[in-house]
């Protein structure tokens, strides 16, 4: 079963999204994924080492949650 994209929260654009998909506007699949970069994303991690996979995983972790990199 195909993945659906992700809605909006707001009721107005989410109703507007509704009208398009129905009207044939717009479509309701999500995007094709691009398999080349995924394939660059695994090749990329399949060459960092534990430590460096920590490090961009910290980094993110603190991205996310609105603390400040060290």
């Amino acid at each position: 079963m195909p993945k659906t994209p992700k809605r909006p929260s707001d009721v107005n654009q989410l109703a507007k999204r509704i009208v398009e998909i129905s009207t044939g506007q717009a479509s309701d699949e999500a995007e094709p994924v691009d398999a080349a970069a995924v394939k660059r994303g695994e090749a990329r991690a399949a060459k960092l080492t534990a430590k460096e996979r920590s490090e961009i995983a910290r980094k993110a972790a603190k991205a996310r949650w609105g603390v400040e990199p060290e």
